[in-house]
């Protein structure tokens, strides 16, 4: 089995658009989204939902009042500032907004008044989808840990694809460089970068190919929109080749894409554009780059 991460330095480079169309073109591929803060591959795979489980992202502190002796200590040892004392009770309470989970208030109560109890941070599925299992996950408003629940859903997804003697799990990527990228790259086979042709694309694009070299995954990249500033998209494909990144495709711009995104459905299964013939031909490179 095979993993490969669609990865970008930033959001709104065309990630899930091209994620949607590997898992048309690939067949029965097991398919997961880590972008867990803000998941939208769901709209054009159109999951049938076949199993749900909750999330706890961390744990919040909670004080048993009939225990409390009003000592202050959580206060004084908290440096989030997460606790409050009442005024018109004097009970001591806490911020679950503030409070980071750390435990420290717990461990100075000489009464033992604190407990640090689970929260429940969001959920992930296990869904259907006419081009095969598909693993995906929301998480909760300002809540945190995704990397935690993107490696969850991760492990998940291998697991499926065992079952299912699946060859290959493709993963759409969080944007950035933080803990869920992390999370999200961590053993996979190949990682490909999406860009656009900007300044700010190509300073994104050192970010991400920054981590995949340091943690040694071998690397494609792909210009979305080239045809924008093909300038610039020559610049970043040279900066490419500097560093050893095989630049697999150059996507031209079309306002056939974001039809097809508004109907719901991959690109490649939309119409028989340029885009479409480029998505076929990147796909064929990276299924070659695997083998």
């Amino acid at each position: 089995m095979k993993q490969i991460a669609i990865v970008s330095g930033k959001g709104g480079t065309g990630k899930t658009v091209l994620t949607a169309s590997f898992a048309a073109l690939g067949g029965e591929n097991v398919v997961v989204d880590c972008d867990v803060d803000a998941s939208n591959l769901h709209l054009l795979l159109h999951p049938h939902v076949k199993e749900s489980r909750s999330f706890s992202g961390r744990r919040v502190a909670v004080i048993n009042q009939k225990k409390c002796i009003f000592c202050g200590s959580c206060k004084m040892y908290c440096r989030f500032g997460a606790v409050n004392r009442k005024s018109f009770s004097g009970n001591f309470e806490f911020d679950p907004v503030a409070c980071e989970g750390c435990g420290v208030c717990a461990r100075v109560c000489p009464e033992r008044a604190i407990t640090m109890e689970e929260r429940l941070s969001g959920e992930w599925f296990v869904s259907e989808t006419k081009y095969g299992s598909f693993v995906h996950a929301k998480l909760g408003i300002a809540e945190e840990n995704s990397g935690k629940l993107v490696s969850q859903i991760r492990r998940t997804a291998c697991e499926i694809a065992d079952s299912e003697k699946s060859d290959l799990v493709i993963i759409d990527g969080p944007p950035g460089v933080g803990c869920p990228v992390i999370s999200s790259l961590g053993g996979v086979n190949l990682a490909v970068a999406v860009t656009e042709p900007t300044l700010s694309g190509l300073h994104d694009l050192e970010r991400i190919l920054d981590l995949t070299d340091h943690f040694r995954i071998p690397t494609n990249a792909i210009i979305n929109k080239y045809d924008i500033n093909e300038k610039t998209s020559n610049h970043i494909e040279a900066r490419c080749q500097e560093r050893g990144v095989p630049v697999i495709g150059r996507v031209p711009f079309s306002t056939r894409v974001m039809e097809s995104v508004s109907k719901g459905v991959p690109v490649v299964e939309y119409d028989g554009s340029d885009v479409s013939e480029e998505i076929e031909t990147i796909w064929s490179k990276v299924r070659a780059s695997l083998s």
